[in-house]
């Protein structure tokens, strides 16, 4: 003979304290922190600047190469973020050291016309403009992950995610 049980369930606000402590742990414990979402976004972010990621580390060197030119990349971050973003101050920092370089390496008239100093300044600057923008992506990556795993990041998605609750906070 069959029976029903009935079970009474609660949205994440309807909880105690105690319940949302523990429907907050049964989230944190799930396969959603895999963090390959903050890991999308920041390669999807790098690459409309021009900028492709390989590896981001807080123990070895970060790994990336440009797939524009590096004054690309630096005009890229200009259109597309915010002056108060790590990198688009990154950028400015690059182009006001790039640029008077370069001038000098285009101007027939200027004695590093067309030099191998000029190149090799010129280098020496897109390189550490490369690893000034993979750091600056790091932190944005490794913030990002720190967020995802914050309690505000989990509440917000199991309230997106309308999740049901017994009273003791365990997942329906």
């Amino acid at each position: 003979m069959a029976r029903t049980i009935r079970t009474k369930v609660f949205k994440f606000n309807e909880l105690n304290n105690n319940a949302k402590e523990k429907a907050i742990e049964w989230y944190r414990n799930t396969d959603f922190g895999d963090y390959q979402f903050a890991w999308n976004n920041t390669e999807e972010d790098a690459k409309e600047i021009g900028l492709k990621i390989i590896e981001l580390s807080e123990h070895k060197a970060n790994e990336g190469h440009f797939l524009l030119s590096a004054n690309e990349v630096a005009q890229n971050i200009f259109n597309n973020h915010g002056g108060q973003c790590e990198t688009y101050k990154t950028a400015q920092n690059f182009m006001e050291q790039w640029q008077p370089v370069f001038s000098n390496y285009m101007d027939e008239t200027h004695e590093y016309y067309e030099s191998n100093e000029s190149e090799d300044k010129l280098t020496e600057i897109e390189g550490y403009f490369l690893h000034s923008l993979l750091e600056d992506y790091r932190v944005m990556y490794f913030n990002d992950i720190e967020y995802q795993n914050s309690d505000e990041y989990i509440i917000e998605q199991i309230e997106a995610n309308e999740y049901e609750f017994t009273a003791d906070g365990r997942r329906f």
